[in-house]
């Protein structure tokens, strides 16, 4: 296995017939889908919503999420943007518990922190 790959890769098991690997982007992907399925949030900084992601392309959720994978444990980062009148702890509690809950029991790794960083709120604009 050559090293772009080791690096690129966070190694979870061996089975009887071979190993299983799970990029880093696919952990980040899944936690900025998990992200932006919370009530109040808006999207992710330098994002798209959930609901563009069709048209857009699924890359483009890596953006505003930052994962460090290292021996089996992830650290999360997600940037986002808030709708205005949530609660900004309640909605970030949801973040936090959302992404751990999707990482953990989508890879089977073991999420050791979500930090959420809120860069913006958005308020709905009137005719």
């Amino acid at each position: 296995m050559s090293e772009q790959n080791l690096r690129d890769n966070e190694q979870i098991y061996e089975t009887k017939i071979g190993e299983v690997q799970i990029a880093d982007e696919v952990v980040t992907i899944i936690a900025g889908l998990a992200a932006t399925e919370v009530e109040g949030v808006v999207s992710l900084a330098g994002n798209i919503t959930n609901d563009k992601v069709s048209k857009k392309g699924i890359k483009n959720l890596a953006k505003g999420v930052k994962v460090d994978v290292l021996q089996g444990s992830v650290s999360v980062e997600v940037s986002m943007l808030m709708k205005y009148g949530y609660s900004i702890p309640g909605v970030t509690q949801k973040v936090q518990d959302k992404v751990k809950t999707a990482i953990e029991n989508m890879t089977g790794l073991q999420v050791t922190d979500v930090n959420v960083r809120v860069v913006g709120v958005e308020i709905e604009k009137s005719n």
